[in-house]
């Protein structure tokens, strides 16, 4: 049977994800955020709490003027403090001030909770909901429900949590939203629970997991399958202790494996690039082995597999990555097989020579180069030098001849490093000398002052990250070391990898690749552009 149901989608990011540990989002990038979400087709979009700070309370003023197509804004906050002193509570007020379509309030829904933190007995408590609710219910405004430790509350005393859930119904909640606040309930008890509750309300049922238990998108897909219309999670899964139910995994499931719908078409292909996008605009290191949008999702590193996926990539995909907007990749390692390598050269462009004995050759080179310590999973711009290397199909750009580093310290201790290089360029030297902040920075500012009145191109390299692992630690100072290089010409993006005893020499061989990879692109650039203006 086909399920006809419409799922609400309901994002806290801007909320309940700000209040993970290293998360600090500004007005403007929540903005940002709210447009991106919009635009990808998110129904409901939880600003902040105005009750808690000035920051969120400005963002709902300016929120105001965005010309949003698909998403409706709520404020977050809390019911009132005191059954009797409903009208005058500051939180409800402010939320009311926020002039939001949608309001997003919880209360306690855990006996344990409302006695122990807000001394209320068990028709207080429910009285306290019921009228908090219906305040706002009166004012035009739409309410959700968060039942706070509504699980908890459950396994503790059913009759109580369910009162509460009763008393919000009453005031007017337009949906009930059950919440696994400490995330430690299991997908099992999500869905029992769940499917007991729904007897006992008339409203929508919402889930709200966290996921401390390593189960907030199992669990809030088992509520969905209980009978939740609505869900609650953050982009990426950001949020308080372990993070929030991560809505890049449960809308993709929600739609491709639940065969569900949701209210507003969800722009499921720009899935990757919004999860990239909410982690820049954070300043978080993206989790490359994230499902669906994660760089490793699609990757592919064994020999068997890589062939198998060369036939029919479903053997190895459990969807096709385009569809998330993310993409198959390949990765070149000490267990490739000649698969691996025609297909990274087919993804480069590069036609290599029928005959087999040639993939052979050069994965044999490959994993001889990764024994001694390279690695090119994260170094494809040094591979790609290496297969056109070994093809003849790379030029020799420039030669270094001679590198002298010096490290000195003055009478304060202050370090001074400089860099002695001689460059040869096409039967031309070039004798040069820089300063830098280190003997590798200094290395990178002489090369480049060398190399760039012959390719003035490189001058827009810059570097983005640079990463050294020390090989085989029981070798101590004489351990080889890995030099791991990123860098960037603000349209293109490549790694590449260099390895020795010396730090120096490694570092070097990272650079000398970098700068060889974009002279090459360049070049490349250049004969196309003959080929296209040629009458």
């Amino acid at each position: 049977m086909t399920d006809s149901r419409i799922i609400e989608l309901f994002d806290t990011t801007l909320r309940d994800g700000t209040q993970g540990e290293g998360v600090n989002l500004s007005i403007t990038d929540k903005l940002l955020i709210t447009e991106r979400l919009d635009d990808f087709g998110i129904d409901i979009i939880e600003g902040g709490w105005p009750g808690s700070n000035p920051k969120d309370e400005e963002y709902f003023q300016k929120v105001k003027s965005r010309k949003l197509k698909n998403a409706r804004i709520t404020a977050f906050g809390s019911t009132a403090r005191f059954p009797d002193k409903i009208e005058s509570d500051n939180n409800l007020n402010k939320l009311v001030r926020a002039e939001t379509p949608y309001v997003s309030i919880f209360g306690k829904t855990w006996r344990f909770h409302s006695k122990e933190s807000l001394g209320l007995s068990d028709d207080e408590n429910a009285e306290l909901i019921f009228g908090s609710v219906k305040y706002l219910s009166d004012k035009g405004i739409n309410v959700i429900f968060d039942a706070e430790h509504f699980f908890d509350g459950y396994k503790d005393d059913p009759q109580f949590a369910i009162k509460m859930l009763q008393a919000a119904e009453s005031g007017g909640a337009l949906t009930l939203v059950l919440c696994d606040t400490n995330g430690g309930s299991l997908p099992s008890e999500i869905k029992t629970i769940t499917t007991e509750v729904a007897k006992y309300v008339c409203k929508p049922l919402g889930i709200h997991c966290h996921n401390d238990s390593e189960l907030g998108v199992a669990n809030s897909l088992a509520a969905i399958e209980a009978g939740a219309l609505h869900v609650q999670g953050t982009i990426n899964g950001v949020g308080e202790r372990c993070g929030n139910a991560n809505l890049c995994s449960i809308i993709p499931n929600l739609l491709l494996k639940m065969n569900l719908q949701t209210k507003t078409k969800i722009n499921l292909d720009h899935l990757t690039s919004l999860s990239n996008y909410v982690f820049e605009l954070m300043n978080l290191v993206p989790h490359s082995r994230a499902a669906f949008v994660g760089k490793s999702a699609f990757a592919h590193k064994g020999g068997i597999h890589v062939s198998s996926v060369l036939k029919n990539s479903k053997m190895y995909e459990h969807i096709e990555p385009v569809i998330v907007g993310n993409q198959q990749r390949v990765i070149v390692s000490d267990l490739s097989g000649q698969s691996n390598i025609r297909y990274k050269a087919k993804e480069l462009g590069i036609e290599l020579p029928d005959k087999t004995e040639f993939s052979k050759n050069f994965v044999s080179s490959i994993k001889a180069l990764e024994y001694e310590g390279f690695q090119f999973d994260g170094a494809e711009a040094s591979f790609e030098l290496l297969l056109r290397d070994e093809l003849g199909e790379l030029s020799k750009y420039f030669e270094i001849t001679y590198a002298k580093i010096n490290v000195m310290f003055d009478d304060n201790g202050n370090e001074y490093s400089e860099a002695v290089l001689k460059v040869v360029v096409d039967g031309v030297e070039e004798h040069t000398a820089a300063d830098g902040h280190g003997p590798v920075n200094a290395l990178d500012n002489a090369l480049r002052k060398a190399l760039t009145r012959f390719y003035p191109e490189i001058s827009r390299i810059h570097l983005v990250d640079y990463k050294v692992r020390v090989l085989g630690d029981r070798d101590g100072t004489a351990a080889k070391v890995r030099v791991l290089i990123e860098s960037s010409d603000g349209e293109l993006t490549w790694s590449t990898v260099g390895v020795s005893e010396n730090i120096i020499i490694a570092s070097l061989q990272a650079i000398t690749d970098s700068i060889n990879y974009k002279l090459l692109n360049s070049k490349h650039a250049e004969k196309n552009t003959e080929k296209i203006s040629m009458p």
